[in-house]
């Protein structure tokens, strides 16, 4: 049996302020800090013993995974960064208020925008300023996957083939029972959608709150057994 742990990142600046935040890369806030730390206690006081770990490349999940690893003694295993787990890509709405957004377009479209599985945001352009092309840390990544604004079914389209292909090829390389990976709200939700095989309408029901640990137990084929939340 193999043991996924599935952790959303702390509470983020923005995540306080009600910010789309998608690929705009802001720290915790103290609150999430905290979050970050009591999940370490939790899996010290669980015996969980963390072989590995996957994070994305925002430093909002890359320090929550710091703060758990920390608190477990643990910050000498090997881990891996990928900009693949990185949350959904949210548009011209990064940065701006959820309430001033749904004052504009409506509660209806947001909604969409927000939970559904096919609805893309409106695009910014790659003259933007917030283009990620224009980061240092995505330089090496050919510009056709560079997203200017993704649904959740774009997203799920790069988180599953990495799992795939690179977490289960590990898993099965170095015999690796129990790995941890914190990410974000909707790349945390395409990979869950994906082991539980939830249908698209039902995955805007599915909300992932942060750090909050959730523990998928698989088979010898990475088929799905059972989840809970330990507290």
């Amino acid at each position: 049996m193999k043991k996924i742990i599935l952790l959303r990142h702390g509470e983020s600046i923005w995540n306080k302020k009600n910010i789309f935040t998608g690929w705009i890369d802001v720290n915790l806030s103290q609150q999430g800090i905290l979050e970050a730390k009591k999940v370490g206690s939790i899996f010290k006081k669980k015996n969980i013993n963390i072989e590995y770990a996957y994070t994305s490349f925002l430093k909002r999940a890359i320090n929550t995974l710091w703060y758990v690893l920390n608190e477990l003694d643990l910050l000498w295993i090997n881990n891996f960064k990928s900009w693949k787990l990185n949350e959904r890509h949210y548009g011209k709405l990064q940065g701006k208020n959820k309430k001033e957004i749904i004052k504009i377009y409506g509660e209806k479209k947001v909604f969409k925008w927000r939970r559904s599985y096919i609805k893309q945001p409106p695009k910014i352009t790659q003259n933007s300023n917030k283009y990620p092309g224009k980061d240092i840390k995505y330089r090496n990544i050919k510009e056709k996957y560079i997203p200017t604004g993704e649904s959740l079914k774009d997203t799920f389209n790069r988180v599953v083939p990495f799992w795939k292909n690179n977490i289960i090829k590990n898993i099965k390389k170095n015999k690796l029972n129990t790995i941890l990976i914190v990410a974000h709200g909707n790349s945390l939700r395409s990979l869950i959608k994906y082991i539980e095989n939830i249908s698209d309408k039902k995955i805007e029901n599915i909300e992932i709150l942060t750090c909050k640990p959730l523990i998928y137990e698989l088979d010898k084929n990475f088929k799905f057994i059972k989840k809970y939340y330990i507290k």
